[in-house]
């Protein structure tokens, strides 16, 4: 196992950095501890990739730094940044292969991003719409 682990992940604006280190299985997001941070909904999208992992989770701390973008965002960020982290320090095929199986977006960033506003435009479209009357 190696010693200490450093990874990225992003999802629209929001950008995670997380540290991974052997330790006693402590995730702390923005120095808030995971069970104190956000809403349950987040909250349980966040495990989702320590669930998968089951006991290989269990003796990894993890340090997670998110900021920009919403909340949805953030909370997709965390979630690819936990598992890629726990496939870095683990160095386990198998989990990277149950993360592919169960969601590829656990290890692979959506790369999708708003579209930006055209000028003399109030909304991001290709073109005006016109109307003949």
């Amino acid at each position: 196992m190696t010693k200490v682990v450093h990874v990225s992940g992003r999802r629209k604006k929001a950008v995670a950095r997380a540290t991974a280190k052997p330790g006693k299985g402590i995730i702390r997001v923005n120095r808030q501890l995971l069970s104190n941070y956000s809403t349950e909904f987040n909250r349980l999208k966040m495990l989702e990739p320590i669930t998968i992992a089951g006991d290989l989770a269990k003796n990894i701390d993890l340090n997670i730094n998110v900021f920009g973008g919403g909340i949805a965002s953030q909370t997709e960020a965390i979630r690819l940044v936990i598992a890629r982290a726990l496939v870095e320090i683990t160095k386990n095929k198998q989990l990277k292969a149950d993360y592919l199986i169960y969601d590829r977006h656990l290890l692979v960033a959506d790369v999708r991003k708003n579209e930006s506003s055209k000028p003399n435009d109030s909304k991001p479209r290709a073109k005006r719409q016109f109307t003949k009357r």
